[in-house]
């Protein structure tokens, strides 16, 4: 049971539906997390630069790496939602989770979610030598403040308990 309600949009007040509203104009759907942290709409708008750094990340990264990269850290971390949101992306694009095929590219950023997510401070070396081989600075930047705002994700969800959306449900192993 979550220890935050969602927002009830019958009586939220006219700034948070305008905020709610907006998710969906922007994004086609309010997930459950979104309806938690529209308790507070700075709370909503920290994290929705999850989506501004992904645009970022388009630049250098595949949608299929950035999903890779991200459900390595929630798998890492045990936290269902981040986790269903990722196989459901995987799997409606062909990817079985538990095998990916990773590339070699795809398996560092694979190995750098696990790294961050297990101890950001004894990231490999050998990961970093591989990233900075691939990606120029900003990038790096962009990636590790990406996986940031992933970890403060989990810590949101997993901390408050937000059900699992029913629309994930049918992801579960």
């Amino acid at each position: 049971m979550p220890h935050i309600s969602q927002i009830d949009y019958a009586t939220a007040d006219a700034a948070t539906r305008a905020a709610h509203d907006e998710e969906v104009r922007l994004r086609g759907r309010m997930t459950n997390m979104k309806r938690t942290l529209l308790h507070s709409i700075p709370a909503n708008r920290i994290y929705a630069e999850w989506f501004t750094l992904r645009d970022e990340l388009r630049r250098a990264l595949s949608d299929r790496e950035v999903w890779l990269f991200c459900h390595a850290i929630a798998v890492q971390h045990d936290a269902l939602v981040p986790r269903m949101f990722f196989r459901r992306a995987m799997i409606e694009h062909g990817i079985v989770p538990e095998a990916p095929n990773a590339t070699p590219a795809e398996q560092v950023l694979i190995d750098f979610g696990i790294a961050i997510a297990t101890d950001s401070n004894a990231v490999p070396d050998a990961i970093w030598a591989a990233l900075k081989a691939r990606y120029d600075e900003r990038t790096l930047v962009n990636l590790v403040a990406f996986a940031g705002i992933m970890v403060a994700t989990i810590i949101f969800t997993n901390v408050v308990a937000v059900d699992l959306d029913a629309e994930l449900e049918r992801y579960l192993p």
